[in-house]
């Protein structure tokens, strides 16, 4: 009698989260950000890296690109190093694109919706190509400094930190507590420096 074979988990393996997958998917958007940043002039508040990177090349920017280029090559050989003998699917890249789309289409619905309910909306003007460009570039500064600024370090290794000083305390509030301060944090970040929000209470 042959033993039962495991089922193939398919397609739903890649729903999983992976933390080396995860982290590899995190590089098109650090490479595509460093590669558009300089030609658009602009950075992410969070980026404290590009300008630094920008004075070891000297402000040439074939330099630069083959810098960020050559950074990425030594991040997926670090991944591949440290990673080796863990599980990684290839297919998660897809089923993250799939879902950012679908994302996307369903905000974007729900933004015009409600920008459309506005007295304001009748005055609205479509941003110009730079504008989109900018709002490209800008938004995988976002997705790439942010995120590792207030979700990883912020609230992730914060969380650790305060597990570590109130150990008596419920685990789930010590983490309800904690993203509240981060959020708030995160929240107050839009609004400092030159190209930050001004502050309205309402």
């Amino acid at each position: 009698m042959s033993e039962p074979r495991a089922e193939d988990p398919g397609l739903f393996e890649a729903f999983r989260s992976n933390a080396w997958t995860d982290l590899a998917l995190t590089l098109p958007v650090f490479i595509g950000y460093h590669l558009g940043v300089v030609m658009l002039n602009v950075r992410n508040a969070a980026d404290f890296f590009t300008s630094e990177l920008i004075a070891f090349a000297d402000k040439n920017l074939l330099v630069y690109w083959g810098l960020v280029v050559g950074i990425g090559m030594a991040m997926i050989v670090l991944f591949a190093t440290l990673g080796r003998g863990a599980a990684f699917d290839w297919r998660r890249f897809f089923v993250v694109l799939l879902e950012g789309a679908v994302y996307a289409v369903l905000m974007r619905g729900a933004a015009v919706a409600a920008i459309g309910s506005l007295p304001l909306a009748a005055t609205a003007i479509a941003p110009a190509a730079d504008a989109r460009s900018v709002g490209l570039i800008m938004s995988l500064g976002a997705g790439f400094y942010e995120e590792v600024a207030f979700r990883v370090g912020l609230f992730g290794l914060g969380t650790v930190a305060v597990r570590a000083f109130f150990g008596g305390v419920a685990k789930w509030t010590l983490v309800l507590g904690w993203g509240v301060v981060a959020a708030a944090v995160f929240s107050g970040w839009h609004y400092v420096g030159p190209l930050g929000d001004a502050f309205e209470l309402r």
